[in-house]
């Protein structure tokens, strides 16, 4: 059988192990990001540089998109995209954080063409991509999706059908609200033990075995707030549509507004 060829775009801190683990398990992998200086580091993760989007539509069977916003995505995949080039047969995974809307709606215009588009939603986070045991939610038909989940499983040692296009994001949003609603009462919960003296360090071991468990406590200092704001604007987009009051939410997304310009340190919580 022809070694089959994975497409990536996007080698920042999620794409970049991803190229490693595919390389391994026996694909080629063609990597293209904006930025050229990230070259050096998907070479010597295996992958080979392909100059333009573009070019990796034309040469892949699987692409997996590993950009940053709504809107990278649809240049990508939107009317005049570099990837509505590619070939009939192709398989175009969307591990972006986006709306649901989106991925349905580039899905139906390159559906005439013969590509396939679903999305491929990760979850736990970096030091999982690097070991290579991220969950990935998969949204789409199941047919397309066993042919996708070898590629998948390179990479994740988890891989989720949770039903039609779309429903990946949805998954991830809800994942999304749960870990940083978490980490919020974590640093909570931990700032006001320390300041009636308790040493969180012996505390938080403790709660980890209690009620109070959660995955954001466990990986404690892992986590930065980066994301934050933007995956819970999502969520609260999501509610908006469906007509859904998510109160908690829009807490949570006003204190991440605040905290997201950096890593906080807890004696600076509530400040």
């Amino acid at each position: 059988m022809a070694q089959q060829a994975v497409g990536l775009i996007g080698a920042g801190r999620m794409g970049l192990p991803i190229i490693g683990h595919l390389a391994r398990k026996g694909f080629a992998v063609l990597v293209h990001d904006v930025d050229p200086a990230k070259r050096a580091a998907a070479e010597a993760k295996g992958g080979q540089w392909a100059a333009s989007a573009g070019q990796i539509a034309g040469s892949a069977d699987f692409i997996l998109v590993c950009v940053g916003y709504d809107r990278e995505v649809k240049e990508l995949l939107g009317a005049g995209g570099a990837l509505t080039g590619a070939r009939s047969g192709t398989v175009i995974a969307i591990l972006s954080t986006i709306h649901p809307r989106t991925v349905q709606e580039l899905a139906d215009q390159l559906r005439p063409g013969g590509i396939d588009v679903v999305d491929s939603t990760v979850c736990r986070g970096s030091w999982a991509a690097d070991e290579g045991t991220l969950l990935s939610f998969v949204g789409g038909s199941a047919d397309v999706v066993a042919r996708l989940t070898p590629v998948l499983r390179t990479y994740s040692s988890d891989v989720v059908h949770t039903g039609p296009v779309g429903t990946a994001q949805v998954a991830k949003a809800a994942n999304n609200l749960i870990l940083w609603a978490c980490l919020v009462a974590d640093h909570e919960g931990l700032a006001l033990a320390q300041r009636y003296g308790v040493d969180i360090a012996a505390l938080r071991p403790a709660l980890l075995t209690s009620s109070s468990a959660n995955h954001a406590l466990e990986n404690w200092g892992n986590q930065t707030m980066a994301w934050a704001q933007d995956d819970m604007a999502i969520v609260g987009e999501m509610a908006d549509d469906c007509g859904i009051s998510l109160p908690q939410a829009g807490v949570v997304r006003e204190i991440c507004r605040t905290l997201k310009p950096r890593r906080y340190k807890l004696e600076e919580y509530g400040k």
